[in-house]
């Protein structure tokens, strides 16, 4: 720090290690309250990223915490399908209002803004993006206790949006339990890395099927290597999911609030004790001065 600190960095041109960086992070919008966000992401498509999606926020929800679902997978949007919720997004002073599920989730996707869902969004990667920040400074979400984000695959635009824009307080990583899979998963494990944002966990989708007459778990896929890459970066595996033809069932009919299994009991404790990451509030008193 300069002998003669002023302690506004605008104003000067030192480069001492006291100096404030900018912050990357989109203001939260003033009819809103996020306590908690959490990346759900996955190294590719076809894993289960958005069933784990909904899965865990219906769990939060039963644990008695206000939820909600930003639906950053802007061109292959499901959220809203498989909690069954349709209708036409209005508007406030403050803003777009999310829809609400039949138990109380918080909804926000780019199906939702759609005259047909079927309606393919072919947009460029920035404008993709853009809608992914509105999501988050342009909805008034009122208040909610843990907001879950649902990602595309991969780590292009969208991940690299969120990353940076919105205070994660951690990520699950989605894989399944092919060779090839644990590759990505480094990928997706390694983008966090970089990026400074914590990894809560992996969870492994369509882990095993159960036998209906013996009971007995069956590994479709061969032997799991999630646990070899989980242990190679030092993070847990948090849980292991049935392929299910209930709960997939339940995901098409939009019934998925009424799925039961304890199978994600231990990632939901893990997402409690994550700690909230501050972060800018939308600021309303430069306007109010003007």
């Amino acid at each position: 720090m300069a002998e003669n600190c002023t302690h506004d960095c605008s104003t000067c041109s030192s480069n001492c290690s006291s100096r404030s960086k900018e912050s990357l992070l989109a203001p939260q919008n003033k009819g809103s309250n996020v306590k908690k966000v959490i990346g759900i992401v996955s190294g590719k498509g076809g894993v289960g990223k958005s069933m784990v999606t909904s899965l865990m926020t219906v769990l939060m929800n039963r644990r008695e915490y206000k939820t909600a679902i930003l639906d950053a997978d802007i061109t292959g949007p499901s959220i809203p399908k498989a909690f069954g919720v349709k209708g036409e997004i209005y508007g406030s002073e403050d803003g777009m209002l999310p829809l609400v599920s039949r138990m109380g989730t918080k909804i926000m996707s780019v199906n939702l803004l759609l005259e047909d869902e079927t309606t393919p969004v072919v947009w460029r990667g920035s404008l993709i993006s853009g809608t992914v920040k509105q999501f988050w400074s342009d909805v008034a979400w009122d208040e909610v206790d843990y907001m879950f984000v649902d990602m595309p695959p991969g780590t292009g635009d969208v991940p690299l949006t969120v990353f940076q824009s919105l205070p994660l307080s951690g990520v699950i990583i989605v894989t399944s339990p092919q060779e090839l899979v644990s590759m990505i998963v480094a990928k997706a494990v390694r983008m966090a890395q970089m990026m400074n944002v914590p990894v809560l966990g992996i969870v492994e989708n369509m882990s095993y099927v159960v036998c209906p007459d013996c009971g007995k778990k069956i590994a479709i896929f061969g032997e799991s290597k999630t646990e070899a890459v989980a242990a190679e970066y030092g993070i847990p595996v948090l849980a292991r999911i049935p392929m299910d033809p209930n709960l997939a069932s339940q995901c098409d009919n939009g019934m998925i609030e009424l799925f039961e299994g304890d199978f994600l009991d231990h990632a939901a404790d893990v997402v409690e004790a994550a700690p909230i990451k501050e972060f800018a509030k939308a600021a309303d008193s430069e306007s109010e001065e003007q």
